[in-house]
């Protein structure tokens, strides 16, 4: 109850503060099932009573994002995706007139995206959350204030459980809690507002509430496992000599038969009575299914993801001949997919509209995946120099090497030569 109640006067506060901001109904969020408060949202959704889907089958597990983290593939998929994304440099660029795309290197995002998003915060690990919690949920936030001369100050990221998104006609306004502790009600110009699957263009979807009933259903073998694993589940049958007896005499001989089990574990040799019995279960067929099962529902959960079983140690659906085609599949299926959302909702958030019009826009560089050999790099520039576009003065910046004292140069190969222009006129 103290939770709550600071919640609510929380919210208070910003309404009397936010007089630049016209009051907004309260009537929606992006995602059903939430409350109006957005501290108590995440109260009630830790409980079990957030934003999850419930099958048609009544005895399958209920399925919200949070819930779906406890399968090993859905938390994999997210952390792949987030972590890949956000190891890669994020640089502004601009499109100029002749349709040339040219790096702005002074832009603050450039700082904000690379460096430190907001005060003591890393921009790996900022970037890591917006874009796992993208992934998981199917929509991101971060709060990105600007300055009175225009400049962004900090890209802040905002966990979606304690964002509630208020509308106006076509305007949203956005309540939460800063990283400072202060309830906030911004307008839509200073937030970065990630949204998957959103078929109205605002209201967004996870692909774990699209598809809940095949995760219930990996979350309900999930569970089955768990339970043979930790011995709930029955794996021998014991007949005792006493079965049919009274209650007292039936207890006592199955106590009797269970001490000889604790007593002769140890040495490996179980000594019961003539008239007893065991038969050991095994792995039985429903097992055997149980285990096929958990596979197929590994498949369908990466495939909501786009992500290739060889990232995930599936390594059954791959060999090592295949392995640079399923890297290539990877970027150009997986990544870009999900790197393109991320691009596109940045470059609406972080920047204005007269940046947007400019020719301003945010994209990854994926070069930085293709990290080569030290022999297949040299190879590459060793063809490189001497050729139509690289000179070795370049190669050598480009492995990081420092230039030559001045008269120096280094030696050419035969094959790598070519005729001075002068001489060759010469002997013509």
């Amino acid at each position: 109850m103290k939770l709550l109640s600071r919640s609510v006067f929380g919210v208070r506060r910003v309404q009397e503060r936010a007089t630049s901001i016209p009051a907004v109904p309260r009537s929606s969020s992006e995602a059903p099932g939430s409350v109006s408060n957005p501290v108590s949202a995440s109260v009630f959704e830790g409980l079990g009573f957030g934003h999850y889907s419930r099958s048609n089958v009544a005895t399958l597990p209920r399925v919200s994002p949070e819930l779906a983290q406890k399968h090993a593939t859905v938390t994999a998929a997210c952390s792949v995706v987030a972590g890949d994304l956000s190891k890669l440099p994020l640089h502004v660029y601009e499109r100029g007139k002749d349709g040339k795309d040219r790096r702005v290197r002074e832009h603050p995002a450039e700082y904000l995206l690379n460096t430190e998003s907001s005060p003591g915060v890393p921009a790996k690990f900022a970037r890591f959350g917006l874009t796992y919690s993208f992934c998981l949920r199917g929509r991101g936030f971060s709060y990105a204030p600007r300055d009175a001369g225009g400049d962004l100050e900090l890209i802040e990221a905002i966990r979606p459980d304690r964002m509630m998104v208020l509308r106006s006609g076509r305007s949203r306004f956005y309540e939460f809690e800063d990283g400072a502790g202060i309830m906030r009600r911004v307008a839509g110009r200073v937030m970065v507002h990630l949204r998957y699957m959103a078929e109205d263009g605002w209201t967004s979807r996870s692909p774990i509430e699209v598809a809940a009933e095949s995760l219930g259903i990996a979350l309900a073998g999930q569970e089955a496992a768990a339970r043979q694993a930790s011995g709930d589940s029955f794996k021998q049958v014991a007949k005792i000599s006493a079965f049919d007896a009274d209650d007292e005499a039936y207890e006592r001989a199955r106590e009797r038969l269970k001490d000889h089990m604790r007593r002769d574990r140890d040495s490996g040799v179980l000594i019961v009575g003539s008239e007893d019995d065991f038969k050991t279960l095994g792995v039985s067929a429903a097992d055997l299914q149980l285990l096929e099962s958990r596979k197929f529902d590994r498949e369908q959960i990466i495939a909501l993801y786009r992500v290739p079983p060889s990232k995930l140690q599936m390594l059954e659906h791959g060999v090592k001949a295949n392995g640079e085609q399923q890297a290539i599949d990877y970027k150009s299926d997986c990544l870009t997919h999900w790197g393109s959302f991320i691009e596109s909702g940045l470059t609406l958030g972080l920047l204005s509209e007269g940046e947007r019009r400019r020719g301003l826009f945010f994209r990854h560089n994926y070069d930085a995946l293709l990290a080569a050999t030290t022999k297949e790099r040299y190879d590459a520039l060793t063809k490189a120099v001497g050729g139509p576009f690289m000179t070795w003065k370049e190669a050598r910046g480009i492995l990081g090497m420092d230039d030559l004292p001045e008269g120096q140069s280094p030696y050419p190969p035969s094959n790598m030569t070519r005729e001075d222009d002068s001489k060759k006129g010469n002997d013509e």
